[in-house]
């Protein structure tokens, strides 16, 4: 079994991105997702990345999931530095420290819904007995340990989104990155996954909303907004508490 990785103190940078770019080669020309990036993201803080398509939210995103690297600049998670991981200690960090939920679910179809909240500890070598007592535990926490068996086209847009947060938290990762995690719900389905994000962050995740919808942003704590690749300064740019419970 491997161990989840120990939350950094509340308040302690677990997030640090200096001057970090990101070019693409497109063979023709490159196209400079990211220009210069400054950004820290304290332990436990709420935070929503803002910014239009093209904006390099996307790219940002990737970067701070390491599910992509930086062209230059530096990007330290929990003081290590990013760059000069390998490949299979950047899996192992997507894996233990980081949990993803994504606007389309990403739920293998023909799998039941508890083999779905395992995958990620299959990953990570836990056994058979004890995955099935951890996914249907996270299952539990979303209100769903009574569907295990079901499969995800049994279940509505909603619940999905549910198995894909129950996922997300079955290794006890410190930060949640969730990239429009509403934008295939209903308005009041909407709320309800908030509100579980809500709850993540009183529990002490770190939790990081992509979204272009200021009705997402206003659960954070933090907005921050990217435009054209860089952090926009003064209004409409980095903005502090915005007066609403995350």
């Amino acid at each position: 079994m491997t161990a989840a990785a120990a939350p950094m103190p509340a308040g302690m940078p677990v997030i640090s991105l200096r001057d970090v770019t990101k070019v693409y080669d497109s063979g023709d020309s490159a196209v400079h997702a990211l220009r210069g990036v400054d950004l820290d993201i304290a332990s436990g803080e709420s935070i929503a990345i803002m910014g239009p398509s093209g904006s390099g939210k996307s790219t940002l995103m990737h970067i701070v999931g390491c599910l992509d690297v930086p062209s230059s600049g530096e990007y330290e998670l929990a003081g290590t530095p990013v760059s000069r991981l390998s490949n299979r200690e950047l899996a192992r960090i997507r894996n233990q420290r980081i949990g993803f939920v994504f606007q389309a679910y990403n739920l293998l179809p023909r799998a039941s819904i508890l083999r779905n909240v395992e995958l990620p500890m299959m990953y990570a070598g836990v056994g058979r007995a004890e995955r099935q007592t951890r996914a249907r535990a996270a299952l539990g926490k979303v209100g769903l340990a009574d569907r295990a068996p079901h499969l995800p086209s049994q279940l509505s847009g909603g619940q999905r989104q549910r198995v894909a947060i129950a996922r997300a938290l079955v290794n006890n990762p410190s930060i949640l990155l969730a990239d429009e995690p509403t934008g295939n719900l209903d308005t009041q389905t909407g709320r309800e996954i908030l509100a579980l994000f809500d709850e993540l962050g009183h529990q002490g995740h770190t939790v990081i909303l992509v979204t272009h919808d200021m009705n997402v942003a206003a659960h954070a704590k933090r907005v921050i907004r990217i435009v054209d690749g860089r952090i926009a300064d003064g209004p409409g740019g980095e903005q502090g508490d915005t007066g609403t419970p995350a």
